[in-house]
């Protein structure tokens, strides 16, 4: 008999522990007739969705405990932030590893689901409890039992659509599906188109915000690391912190965590470009010719490439939190550049005021997986980006992803030198002799605090 594999070994472990605590929810075992309730249906015949439901007698017995046990909890879980998910979101505990300490929120994912089985079991899991707010991954083992991926994101459309109607108030976080490996039956290719379907159905929907959690744990052949996936499927404790570490950027903007205003208290010597509460100060510029020039060459060569809207007229944002389209808003004391719906969106927000003299710019930023912004200095753009994914600083030692980071900017002249964390981004940055700061949103969350201006003599 051939010897099992490390994979196999870990998936049999990962399998026994979480039969083993499924029936220890913090409540007392299930009545017999109380899991008879939560039953998997025997046929597909007249149940919502597409696709495959997995019928297994072990998943028959985890669904029923699992869901039993819920049922018990529905008025102690009213209105938390919901996880629902498969074996991934399961991983989390009840206790969610401790990652997001003062966050109330339930954990209704089950090992082994499909998107189909998430959209049978919505209503009682999810929307019983009114959830704030809700964090989705799925869609793999619907690949391993073969579904297509336009029946999966199809079955996503439909989860969405009940989300919406439920409350479409309701802030819903959708992960891209994670990287696997085709030996687990969940090619890179499947993958990725399951994830560009996701794209292109929450398109346009601003209650949901797409979180690139595939870029995250991909490795440079698209397929999962051992070193955080174990057996190419399940994350293991590096792989949590790093998937809570991308949540939290979101759950802020969101309003469920880091609710307290970042104290700001410029050094001597400098003055504030965001007073941390509005956008006063800032504003719209319209649409440089060269801007109009290079949207019209890139749009015309890239049948996919990012929105550029353009603005004909100066807008004067003071007093106001939040721009017309939600892209830039003051929250907590971070100047938030949101993620757009379409994927990705070109937009630029300006300070009123020019700068001709030698300057230090500080200022700290922190964005979400593969994000791309920038800053301008008086019109030159210094890229801001996720720099361990999106580049073009994917050698700097001191970056930390999904956690603020301090950019330091000094003009002399008509040159820049930038660090970040104290390591070299740029040593000699042209710039012209005139002009506003600016940041840039493009794809992904970026936020801004702190930023500061000294003027040298």
């Amino acid at each position: 008999m051939p010897k099992p594999s490390r994979t196999m070994l870990f998936t049999a472990i990962w399998l026994f522990c979480i039969l083993q605590a499924a029936p220890t929810l913090g409540q007392a075992p299930a009545a017999a007739e109380d899991l008879r309730q939560f039953k998997i249906p025997e046929t597909d015949e007249g149940l919502p969705g597409s696709g495959p439901i997995r019928r297994y007698q072990w998943f028959r017995e985890l669904w029923e405990q699992r869901r039993s046990e819920w049922s018990t909890r529905v008025e102690t879980d009213q209105h938390a932030i919901v996880f629902l998910g498969d074996s991934i979101t399961q991983g989390w505990g009840n206790d969610f590893k401790g990652r997001f300490p003062g966050l109330k929120a339930a954990n209704r994912g089950i090992s082994g689901d499909t998107t189909r089985g998430m959209l049978i079991r919505l209503e009682e899991d999810v929307l019983a409890l009114n959830p704030a707010g809700l964090i989705l991954l799925a869609g793999t083992n619907d690949l391993e039992e073969g579904a297509t991926p336009e029946v999966i994101a199809g079955n996503i459309e439909l989860i969405l659509s009940e989300l919406k109607r439920h409350n479409p108030q309701m802030p819903i976080i959708l992960c891209r599906v994670f990287p696997s490996s085709a030996e687990k039956k969940r090619p890179r290719e499947q993958i990725q188109a399951v994830n560009k379907l996701y794209a292109e159905a929450i398109r346009d929907n601003p209650q949901v915000t797409m979180l690139d959690t595939w870029t995250l744990f991909a490795n440079a052949e698209g397929d999962a690391k051992m070193e955080e996936f174990p057996d190419l499927l399940h994350p293991n404790d590096l792989g949590y912190a790093k998937w809570a570490a991308s949540l939290r950027p979101l759950l802020a903007t969101a309003g469920f965590i880091e609710t307290e205003a970042d104290q700001q208290s410029p050094e001597a010597g400098f003055e504030p470009l965001f007073n941390g509460k509005d956008l006063s100060g800032w504003g719209f510029r319209p649409t440089s010719k060269e801007d109009i020039a290079a949207r019209n060459r890139w749009q015309a060569s890239d049948p996919d490439a990012a929105e550029w809207p353009i603005i004909t007229e100066a807008t004067n944002l003071d007093g106001r939190q939040v721009t017309d389209d939600g892209r830039f808003l003051a929250k907590s004391g971070r100047l938030v550049v949101t993620t757009p719906s379409e994927g990705r969106r070109i937009q630029q927000l300006w300070t009123q005021q020019e700068f001709d003299t030698d300057f230090v710019l500080k200022l700290e930023f922190r964005a979400t997986p593969n994000a791309d912004s920038g800053i301008f200095i008086r019109g030159t753009q210094l890229q801001c980006r996720d720099y361990a994914l999106a580049g073009p600083y994917k050698a700097l030692q001191n970056y930390k992803p999904q956690d603020w980071n301090e950019i330091i900017v000094t003009v002399k002249g008509n040159v820049a030198r930038a660090t970040c964390n104290g390591e070299l981004l740029e040593e000699a940055l042209t710039i012209p002799p005139s002009g506003p700061i600016g940041l840039e949103g493009d794809r992904g969350q970026v936020e801004y605090r702190r930023i500061r201006i000294e003027v040298l003599p």
